[in-house]
């Protein structure tokens, strides 16, 4: 009966439906493979356009070109402004990120020295009073306990 009880209580447990991938991915191959087929058939009929009409094919040549010299020189000054970038990183790191590394590298050692001190002067002694007053207990309790033993 209680094992009834807790199925019937007991939350169903989530299965994930692996065939949601399946067809999500199959969905995109279906569509990259549509993509795909559209430009093979573009690529078809503008080469066929091209070959019927090459004084439209010399001014779509000529655009190209035209084209691909801004595109270099976008890509030009792009790399300039990288290369203006990298540096002014190179000089950042040298002139601010060193400093407070230094800096860092001071405090450490000024901390080193610090619990070199403190293990030294402070807690070197406390151990030492520490174990002679146990030993001086433990030798009181000898003593006592030897006293009642006696009597």
């Amino acid at each position: 009966m209680n094992e009834e009880i807790s199925e019937r209580t007991s939350p169903p447990l989530e299965t994930s439906h692996p065939t949601v991938n399946g067809e999500r991915s199959q969905l995109w191959i279906v569509v990259a493979g549509f993509f795909i087929l559209l430009l093979i058939v573009g690529m078809v009929v503008a080469i066929i356009s091209m070959v019927n009409n090459p004084d439209k094919t010399e001014t779509i040549r000529d655009i190209v070109i035209i084209f691909m010299a801004v595109e270099s020189l976008l890509i030009g000054l792009v790399l300039i402004v990288l290369i203006t970038q990298l540096a002014r990183l190179t000089a950042m790191l040298q002139n601010e990120v060193k400093p407070i590394l230094d800096s860092t590298n001071e405090t450490i050692n000024t901390l080193r020295g610090t619990t070199t001190f403190l293990s030294d002067n402070l807690v070197e002694p406390v151990v030492k009073v520490n174990s002679f007053v146990a030993a001086f207990r433990r030798a009181i309790d000898l003593v006592r306990f030897g006293i009642s033993n006696r009597s």
